[in-house]
């Protein structure tokens, strides 16, 4: 994670200036990986008085100049602008959804929303229940609105031609094969690394020679999963194998998207380059912009599409690093906290729902019942995590994330990741880097046994993070699959 990725004040700041933003930048700041949310403050615009309201003659006092107006009723709301899309996203095609009519019961779909998918904002969302469906706006002006029916009673049967992915319910007995025989899983090994690190604020380093990058661990970290996946018997791809971007665009191509963020964010004329700025200045230029939009969106993008159309895994698991605020990245400081958390897809805010193709995904995933897969195996990977890490469990205090089921390590995000891949996401946060053991122990890399860390004999980290990868996908296979 990047520096400051904890900073209260700024989470605070974009709280605040949530609801003025513009809806292109209102997407860019939710689809920050766990802790990175960040926004551009609009330029602040003069707020004209409320013209006087007019007076008839039967509301003018006799003998006075001046009239009494009736009380002037709060403004309405603003309307929402549902056609927008999020950066770099496409408009969906709505017909999609008519695949699961009459698939989940009322029921069922008011409980997912209730526990998973809804960050409980008492605001009306975009879309309306009836007796028998959900009627959800499209922002298509030519089809305004679609209506997906409820069923009568619960159907577990799987929905032909809606989902490539299965449950672990509908794979094959083993008959005696290996425990992960049949199962298809993508290792998604987090951000890029190498020559990009810098660039993703994914680089730390506390002396000259030393560093570690969170696109390296993580790519080492599913190479060595896979050995391990394989030899169970998994069929295993990994969604990146080298550290280069999957995406074929680059920073240079997205400057026009950029700058369309920051004029609708009320920055028609802003800097080009943050060489000479430091801190969160660097937000308001086009280079940090067209960056942010190539490593975060365009890349994560890109290997969905990989994802969705070429390996059509039974689950993905992203692997991933945390870390807690560590300052100057020039003089980074260490953090006395080392925890670990998980998530699952969920715990959407109506500002990104106000955006088109979010709202359309999470409609995709609720009805193909993802959830039901995705939360009780993430449930028993954050056990075998736990067991593995000896880690405490990480606790969100904002709202852009909420607890869901029983185990107090799992939460609920809406990601890019985790809503753009079409099967169950399980997205692991575990360690922090900038936690002075855990970077001695990851400066070592991965290797078996024990070595001297920082004045004892300790594991590796990587393979702590493997071994309690296995054992989680391990035992819920083991749970709930024909035997």
């Amino acid at each position: 994670m990047k520096p400051g990725i904890k900073s209260r004040m700024l989470f605070m700041m974009k709280r605040k200036l949530r609801g003025s933003l513009p809806a292109a930048l209102c997407a860019w700041c939710l689809v920050m990986s766990p802790g990175q949310a960040q926004t551009i403050a609009p330029a602040p615009q003069p707020v004209p008085p409320p013209p006087a309201p007019a007076l008839t003659p039967s509301q003018i006092i006799p003998g006075t100049s001046q009239g009494t107006a009736p009380p002037t009723p709060p403004p309405a709301p603003p309307q929402a602008r549902l056609d927008k899309v999020s950066p770099l996203g496409t408009k969906p095609d709505w017909s999609r959804l008519q695949s699961f009519h009459q698939t989940l019961t009322r029921p069922e779909f008011e409980a997912v929303m209730r526990d998973v998918y809804s960050d409980n904002s008492p605001l009306p969302p975009p879309w309306t229940l009836d007796p028998d469906g959900v009627v959800v706006k499209t922002g298509d002006p030519l089809k305004p609105e679609t209506r997906i029916g409820f069923a009568a009673t619960r159907s577990n049967g799987p929905l032909p031609g809606t989902r490539t992915w299965r449950r672990a319910a509908e794979l094959p007995p083993l008959k005696g094969r290996p425990p992960l025989s049949d199962v298809h899983i993508a290792l998604d090994p987090g951000h890029i690394g190498g020559g990009y690190a810098v660039m993703e604020e994914r680089y730390l380093s506390f002396a000259p020679g030393e560093a570690i990058q969170e696109g390296n661990l993580s790519l080492i970290t599913a190479q060595v999963l896979a050995e391990r996946l394989k030899a169970l018997g998994a069929y295993v791809s990994l969604v990146r194998d080298r550290q280069d971007p999957v995406t074929t665009l680059r920073p240079s191509d997205l400057v026009t998207t950029a700058r369309q963020l920051l004029a609708e964010a009320g920055f028609p004329s802003p800097q080009e380059n943050y060489n000479d700025l430091t801190g969160d200045a660097k937000i308001l230029t086009v280079q940090w912009q067209s960056e942010k939009l190539f490593y975060r969106v365009s890349e994560i993008q890109a290997r969905a599409q990989k994802v969705n159309d070429t390996i059509k895994p039974d689950v993905v698991l992203c692997l991933h690093y945390n870390a807690e605020a560590w300052g100057d990245a020039a003089k980074p400081q260490f953090s006395p906290m080392n925890h670990l958390h998980v998530l699952v897809n969920g715990c959407y805010s109506l500002p990104e729902l106000e955006q088109q193709d979010v709202r359309f995904e999470m409609f995709y995933r609720l009805f193909s019942r993802m959830h039901e897969e995705e939360l009780p195996l993430a449930e028993s990977v954050a056990n075998g995590m736990r067991a593995a890490t000896g880690l405490p469990a990480y606790v969100y205090t904002t709202p852009n994330a909420r607890r869901v089921g029983s185990n107090a390590y799992v939460y609920a995000r809406n990601l890019l990741a985790n809503r753009v891949y079409q099967c169950p996401v399980v997205y692991l946060e575990p360690f922090v880097m900038n936690h002075e053991e855990t970077y001695r122990r990851l400066l070592n890399g991965h290797y078996l046994g024990r070595t001297l860390t920082a004045g004892r004999l300790q594991t590796s980290a990587i393979e702590d993070y493997v071994r309690g990868v296995v054992d989680g996908v391990l035992a819920y296979y083991q749970k709930n699959r024909p035997k």
